[in-house]
């Protein structure tokens, strides 16, 4: 009898694209671990956390002036990926920042460029326009 190999699962890729997972990645500023060093980290980590349904810290990492009161995520929504297409400024030297992105999901996707800012040192989203395709 040949012996059966365990096979371990390998810890998920985090969804915000990059090659580490959710627990090194996102996950770590998900849970108040570690703040976002840029703008872009800040966008990722917001994208990661649509796909995860974190309402907690969508609100917490939305700029006070243009927070929502609350969320309403949609349960049924399955993201499948985020591309980068530009970022500019946002970094431990800017105070503001920009990232365009494009968003997918099952049935399409939406493209969106985003303006950051820092508050009390932490980078924050405070809005975005959705420019055409």
């Amino acid at each position: 009898m040949t012996p059966k190999r365990s096979r371990q699962r390998r810890p998920a890729a985090c969804p915000c694209g990059l090659p580490e997972t959710y627990e090194r990645c996102c996950g770590r500023f998900h849970r108040g671990e570690a703040a976002a060093p840029t703008a872009e980290a800040l966008m990722r980590s917001r994208y990661s956390a649509f796909v995860t349904g974190d309402e907690p810290y969508l609100l917490r990492t939305w700029h006070p002036r243009t927070r929502p009161a609350r969320l309403d995520l949609d349960p049924g929504m399955r993201w499948t990926g985020l591309e980068v297409l530009a970022a500019s400024d946002g970094s431990a030297f800017h105070t503001t920042g920009t990232v365009t992105f494009r968003a997918s999901f099952e049935g399409g996707s939406l493209r969106e460029h985003s303006r950051f800012e820092r508050v009390d040192g932490a980078w924050v989203y405070l809005d975005g326009v959705f420019p055409r395709e």
